[in-house]
């Protein structure tokens, strides 16, 4: 058996990691000759990315931004597989602010993470709404997870960046209060949230491990959309310090995101393009055309997709 190490995006395993643990539950990646650990990322030695260029591990997810940064310091990262097919992030605020809309956001408090790329996409936001991008109030969450209860507690007044499909979630805050506006439906470029990715060497020395992994994945992932009972279960005993039902919520949601027209992986280059453009525009990239070199299709499984059944939004506990 060859041992395979997978670091997550996360600190902490969450359901956007479940295609992984189903593929391993199911023995498939022992039938690939693969031995597969599983771990979160350890942000006091850098995130995914960082752990990957010092050999770490030898797969990991991360945000498609991070790897494009990578990629214009000429680091050598691609991603070869997609694993969300639209932005995860949002805002959100609460009722009692009385915000009920981007534009509301000119001269109030918006805690995210206050990186030139989070900064240029609110910006953006505020001004396909009509509003003043100038006049809102950055706090810097210093990446941590802004819930609703945080806001009502007085640390801000809305937040950018927290997930529709996990931090929105998150806290007792009453459901009927809260208020969450998803990037891609507000005037976001559209985009892959987080890329599957590896070092550019592995995909030199051993092409035939990358596919096997990946071959695996996608089945991984696909039997999570097509069983979700059975996907919730696995995730269940990853993750058994959240609620199930807050799993099982969470799971329902995301696991809309993980396949285009039924299939698992693909890197749209309509996804990567524009966005690649837009950030370069902004000044966060020194070139519009870093996704080029930065991902690659041709590891993906050929005709590993959905049978009969597509993600749903529905997921009982």
């Amino acid at each position: 058996m060859t041992q395979v190490r997978v670091i997550t995006g996360f600190h902490h395993p969450w359901p956007n990691d479940t295609g992984f643990y189903v593929a391993r539950a199911r023995g498939w990646y022992r039938e690939a000759g693969l031995d597969v650990a599983i771990g979160p990322v350890d942000y006091q030695r850098g995130d995914t990315l960082e752990h990957l260029l010092r050999y770490e591990a030898d797969f990991g997810v991360f945000p498609v931004t991070r790897l494009l940064l990578r990629r214009d310091r000429n680091e050598p990262l691609v991603g070869i597989a997609s694993i969300n097919h639209t932005g995860l992030e949002a805002i959100q605020t609460i009722c009692a602010t009385g915000i009920q809309r981007p534009r509301d956001l000119a001269g109030r408090r918006v805690a995210f993470e206050t990186t030139p790329r989070g900064r240029a996409l609110l910006r953006r936001l505020i001004a396909h709404d009509g509003g003043d991008p100038d006049a809102v109030i950055e706090v810097d969450n210093r990446g941590r997870e802004t819930i609703p209860d945080m806001i009502a507690a007085g640390f801000a007044d809305a937040s950018f960046g927290s997930y529709w499909c996990w931090d929105t979630l998150l806290g007792s805050y009453p459901e009927s209060e809260r208020v969450t506006w998803r990037v891609d439906t507000i005037g976001a470029p559209a985009y892959h949230s987080y890329l599957l990715g590896t070092q550019r060497s592995l995909l030199e020395t051993n092409p035939e491990l990358v596919r096997a992994f990946l071959a695996a994945t996608a089945r991984g992932y696909l039997a999570a959309i097509e069983e979700p009972a059975s996907a919730l279960d696995v995730i269940d005993r990853a993750i058994p310090y959240f609620p199930r039902e807050l799993l099982a919520r969470s799971l329902a949601l995301i696991a809309t995101s993980w396949t285009h027209a039924g299939h698992w992986g693909e890197l749209r280059r309509e996804l990567l393009e524009p966005y690649t453009e837009w950030l370069a525009g902004e000044g966060v990239l020194s070139r519009g055309d870093l996704w080029v070199e930065a991902t690659r299709n041709d590891f993906l499984p050929r005709h590993r997709s959905l049978g009969t059944r597509q993600p749903t939004t529905a997921l009982s506990a």
